[in-house]
């Protein structure tokens, strides 16, 4: 077990989540399912086509198939009761184990997992287990804060747009990380942030990167599950980074790079776990050490050393992960958040609900 899955393990713990283990789940109490009776499910909350999060997400259903492991989606499920619909289908299909993939369908999940002792869940981001049900994600601030080098280094008006989804702590976090990230090579740049409130929302996210445009912006980047974003940059002739999946080819005359992620290297471990009788419930928070997140190839539209900065500070953030957000670090109010020589813990990175200094919320 790795420094951070040590600390995540503690972090539950600590916070009262991990009530009890449990290696019983199959309705007849026999053992372990073998890999040819195994069928693993995935609820997505969008399309596998969507060039960005669930088809990033579909990467990792994909490498199950390849091992051999049968699986069965179900995409475009919305934060919702339907997600209870969603889940009692795979069951009846026989899936033993099942993933759900929005921060939304937490409590649905929880829902399911008790009513169904004898089946092991997943959900993706929300920091809850219970006997039966996992937690997974990667720690993307960290692969935020390399793209936001890149973006600090491009922008020449020193505005750089960011399209954010839901306020919730997760897009928080990375918010902040990509602006400390701009700010540790260009800190005279702001980023300027507008909130659509939704996962999915394509005239939101239009009419929010037509605003920031408007208001001086050069650069985009975006927390949210389409490539609107990306193609409003290249119809106005600015830059963006993109989010969850390599995505040049949608935006090739403005994208520089993309924080992605690497959700194979999870589920695979995670269903090998399963299948020999060793799964256990954990939050799992892979960062960059661990292959979970990383930033995709950067473009030749990056400024000249952006690579050479990048691979400098992706080794730091390995050696020393609490970098990122190592004081002083000051709010966007001016107050001290963390002292000098301080640095956030897992907790308070994970539960983050305030903004760095050099955001500014703008509104729709």
């Amino acid at each position: 077990m790795n420094l951070r899955r040590k600390l995540a393990c503690a972090f539950i713990i600590a916070s009262g989540l991990l009530t009890a283990g449990c290696s019983l789940f199959r309705k007849d109490a026999s053992g372990p399912v073998s890999k040819k009776e195994l069928k693993v499910g995935f609820v997505y909350v969008g399309s596998i086509r969507d060039n960005g999060y669930t088809q990033s997400l579909d990467t990792g259903r994909i490498a199950l198939e390849k091992e051999g492991i049968k699986t069965v989606f179900i995409e475009n499920v919305p934060d919702s009761h339907l997600c209870i619909l969603a889940i009692e289908e795979l069951i009846n299909q026989g899936c033993q184990l099942i993933y759900t993939t929005s921060y939304g369908h937490l409590k649905f999940t929880k829902f399911e997992a008790v009513k169904h002792p004898e089946i092991r869940f997943g959900h993706c981001s929300g920091g809850e287990v219970l006997p039966n049900m996992n937690s997974f994600f990667g720690r993307m601030y960290e692969a935020r804060y390399l793209s936001g080098i890149v973006a600090g280094l491009k922008t020449t008006s020193n505005k750089i747009g960011y399209v954010a989804g839901v306020p919730i702590p997760e897009v928080i976090r990375g918010l902040n990380a990509f602006a400390q990230g701009v700010q540790a090579v260009n800190p005279d740049a702001t980023i300027e942030v507008i909130w659509t409130n939704s996962w999915i929302n394509e005239d939101a996210e239009r009419n929010a990167a037509t605003k920031l445009f408007n208001s001086g912006c050069d650069v985009f980047a975006q927390h949210v599950d389409t490539n609107i974003t990306q193609k409003v940059a290249q119809q106005y002739g600015a830059y963006c980074i993109g989010y969850n999946y390599g995505t040049r080819r949608i935006a090739p005359k403005a994208y520089l790079t993309a924080p992605v992620f690497y959700w194979k290297n999870f589920f695979v471990e995670d269903v090998r776990r399963f299948l020999e009788d060793r799964w256990e419930p954990l939050i799992y928070w892979g960062g960059l050490e661990s292959g979970m997140v990383g930033l995709d190839d950067l473009s030749p539209l990056c400024n000249p050393g952006s690579v050479k900065k990048v691979e400098e500070m992706k080794s730091k953030i390995i050696e020393d992960p609490g970098l990122i957000f190592r004081g002083p670090v000051y709010d966007n109010k001016g107050t001290l958040r963390v002292d000098v020589d301080e640095t956030l813990t897992d907790e308070e990175i994970w539960n983050m609900d305030w903004y760095v200094q050099g955001i500014n919320v703008i509104q729709m």
